[in-house]
């Protein structure tokens, strides 16, 4: 797992304070309007729709929510919401490269808002595609279970790793065009799984060991997240797991 996913996941863990669950709810409900717009509303033939549906229900995203924005991108015409869904990449503290997965009515002040963040903390919008890749996510929790099991019929299903158990769940990662072949598969396997999602992971990492550089990228990745339009950020630094927790409660 990277050093970012797992900066994620110590977060997901720790739960977002009202403020933020509240921004969560709001690119949640961002991610479902466009999928019912663009594939409709039926969640078993949009399966964007329905990983959006996953997503929020994860969070703890209220039902009717939910439906209401299914509701609204699926029902808009002209007049209803509309987001560009723009990418940006970039370099940031410690070398770290960034991919930032946006969604915004209006380009010109998500893009001046990103630069800015990336300016502030020393860094600049490069191209740094090339050291990532797309790839299928799923975490699945064991719940007692064996997690060899899990990792057998994960990959009878045709995942391309398993990484070790971690944190009550395994992760498991998949070619893009199979994460949903793979994710029915475990269900009906009898694992469910409590997340499945596209993400960008890198292939190489930036491995930071220091304290001060730590902080300064989590801050960094923080700000980009916190962003209204920001729909989520992939990044390659790898800190050390005992460093992260320390710093966890430090970052604001």
């Amino acid at each position: 797992m990277s050093g970012h996913s797992k900066w994620s996941t110590i977060k997901r863990q720790k739960g977002a304070n009202d403020a933020k669950r509240g921004a969560l709810f709001t690119k949640l409900a961002r991610e479902i309007i466009t999928a019912a717009r663009t594939g409709g509303g039926d969640l078993d033939a949009n399966y964007r729709l329905r990983m959006a549906v996953d997503k929020a229900k994860a969070n703890s995203m209220p039902a009717d929510n939910i439906k209401r924005a299914i509701e609204k991108g699926a029902g808009g015409g002209a007049d209803g919401e509309q987001y560009d869904e723009v990418t940006y990449e970039g370099i940031g503290p410690a070398s770290v490269a960034v991919i930032v997965a946006a969604m915004t009515d209006n380009r010109n002040r998500t893009a001046s808002e990103i630069r800015s963040v990336f300016s502030k903390h020393g860094g600049s919008l490069s191209t740094v595609a090339w050291q990532f890749e797309q790839r299928g996510l799923l975490t699945v929790p064991l719940n007692g279970r064996d997690p060899d099991e899990i990792t057998l019929a994960a990959i009878d299903a045709g995942a391309a790793d398993v990484a070790a158990p971690d944190e009550g769940s395994i992760t498991i990662t998949t070619v893009p065009a199979d994460l949903e072949a793979v994710r029915r598969a475990l269900s009906d396997a009898g694992y469910e799984a409590d997340s499945a999602e596209l993400s960008m992971e890198p292939t190489t990492t930036v491995e930071i060991t220091d304290e001060k550089a730590a902080r300064s990228v989590l801050q960094f990745v923080e700000r980009l997240e916190d962003l209204d339009d920001v729909q989520a950020v992939y990044a390659n630094f790898d800190i050390p797991v005992e460093l992260l927790e320390q710093l966890e409660a430090q970052v604001a």
